[in-house]
């Protein structure tokens, strides 16, 4: 699939994050790749979703867009310029790239008000006049749906629809243009779900903000997206536009990741694809394809080499299968 250069804010390439971890005494520590290898480019109001199972490296993922992490390898660009965050912390992203994180309830400081926590972004990164500031904070709000008079409250006063308003509120203090999303409704219930994500697609129509929306949710995903990223152990195994991946996924993992949302159509069943096992040992990976031991299509080769991303139809899909 050709990557998406019109006004391009946002690229990654080759992004990997490594983690030492103890095995006991006297031993050397082993590696875990957390993060293997991913690699897209996100234009301004595009919404780019990265899905899988859990522990596939999603989060990860956002923790190293943001910086949050810094990656051992790879590299990021913001607005044609590569950030180079081994020399010193870029501030110049932090500012342009935001997160929202899963849980409304922990993302946001008991102890300090809207106000304050709306403010502090602006006093750490502008030389916005007292006044200035105020007005900033009173737009945002309702810019989110909530009121000016909201400002003085702390978030135990708050639903939990209004804390992740609050906390989408907060990332867009510093105007970003690029916005990290991860599972921003899944701790929601359905009908404040539906709620947000109309105000998510309310701002990026009117900002022209650009998202990475991580989800595990489908159906979510089918409804926000422009194109889809799908994660396994860590590594990418296709990726292609929203429609393309919903109808005719090329993976075998994205056919059975897939095979349990819906069809739309009245009267018309997709058959369900169930996965034998679990995914593998971070410690101990399998050689080759790190799918091939779950895979109802695997042969011997595919335990020769790791496939890398490559064409397919009208995307991209790891698997020398297909």
């Amino acid at each position: 699939m050709a990557e998406n250069t019109t006004a391009v804010v946002l690229k990654a390439v080759n992004l990997q994050r490594h983690y030492p971890v103890r095995q006991g005494f006297m031993q050397p520590p082993a590696t875990v790749r957390a993060l293997n290898g991913v690699s897209f480019s996100l234009a301004a109001g595009e919404t780019l979703a990265v899905v899988g199972e859990s522990g596939c490296g999603k989060s990860t993922l956002a923790r190293q867009l943001t910086l949050i992490e810094t990656p051992t390898a790879g590299e990021l660009w913001l607005d044609g310029h590569r950030v180079e965050p081994q020399r010193r912390p870029d501030a110049a992203l932090r500012r342009s790239v935001q997160i929202v994180f899963q849980n409304p309830y922990g993302s946001l400081n008991p102890r300090k008000t809207i106000h304050q926590m709306l403010e502090e972004p602006l006093l750490l990164n502008t030389r916005q006049r007292r006044d200035e500031r105020q007005r900033a904070i009173a737009a945002m709000l309702e810019r989110v749906g909530l009121r000016p008079e909201h400002a003085g409250r702390y978030p135990h006063m708050f639903s939990g629809g209004q804390r992740q308003r609050i906390a989408i509120a907060r990332a867009l203090m510093l105007r970003p243009k690029v916005v990290v999303l991860d599972e921003p409704v899944s701790a929601l219930d359905l009908s404040v779900r539906a709620q947000i994500l109309n105000l998510l697609t309310e701002l990026q129509q009117v900002l022209g903000l650009a998202y990475v929306f991580i989800s595990h949710d489908l159906s979510v995903v089918r409804r926000i997206a422009d194109r889809v990223l799908v994660m396994y152990f860590g590594r990418p195994v296709e990726y292609a536009d929203s429609e393309t991946i919903f109808t005719r996924p090329q993976h075998p993992y994205t056919e059975a990741l897939f095979s349990a949302t819906p069809v739309a159509e009245v009267g018309q069943r997709r058959e369900r694809i169930h996965l034998q096992g679990e995914p593998p040992s971070p410690l101990n990976p399998p050689p080759g394809c790190p799918f091939q031991p779950r895979c109802a299509l695997a042969e011997t080769r595919c335990g020769q080499a790791v496939p890398e991303l490559h064409p397919a139809g009208a995307g991209q899909v790891a698997c020398i299968l297909r």
